[in-house]
């Protein structure tokens, strides 16, 4: 890409989506599943210290990565191949229904008590983010290795 508007927008999207790709392997992997070992006496205020702290470490990238490829589409530089770019923002629209129809309720739900069925709930659907984030990651890599090859 010769504009650097252009670049630093992608590089920007680039960077939000491995960050948040990393993240999300974490929480998949790592901090969902521990919910169960929270304790049920504690968990209420755990689940809402928790969500209100992870408001801070997840929204800016996922406004940025949003924003980033929502310009992106709507100014494509003509590097870029737009079915990639709409399949990039199909991903990034799965990620974002996921994520307020389905992990925002179940931490909604959650902050009343631990409950395992939603907790269940929470780590089994949020292979669909991780999944999704993964893809996202792999196409802009793979676009990446296209504009370099050039």
């Amino acid at each position: 890409m010769n504009d650097p508007w252009h670049r630093w927008l992608f590089l920007g999207q680039l960077a939000a989506t491995l960050y948040m790709t990393g993240l999300i392997w974490f929480v998949q992997i790592v901090h969902y599943p521990l919910f169960g070992g929270v304790g049920r006496a504690v968990f209420a205020a755990y689940e809402q210290r928790h969500s209100a702290l992870t408001t801070w470490v997840v929204a800016p990238p996922m406004l940025v990565e949003l924003a980033a490829a929502l310009i992106l589409l709507w100014l494509r530089p003509p590097q870029l191949s737009l079915p990639l770019l709409w399949a990039s923002a199909a991903l990034l629209a799965v990620i974002w229904l996921s994520t307020y129809l389905i992990q925002v309720p179940c931490h909604s739900r959650l902050v009343a008590g631990y409950d395992e069925s939603i907790h269940r709930w929470l780590v089994v659907s949020n292979w669909i983010r991780t999944a999704a984030w993964t893809a996202r990651a792999a196409l802009l890599l793979g676009i990446v290795d296209r504009l370099m090859g050039k």
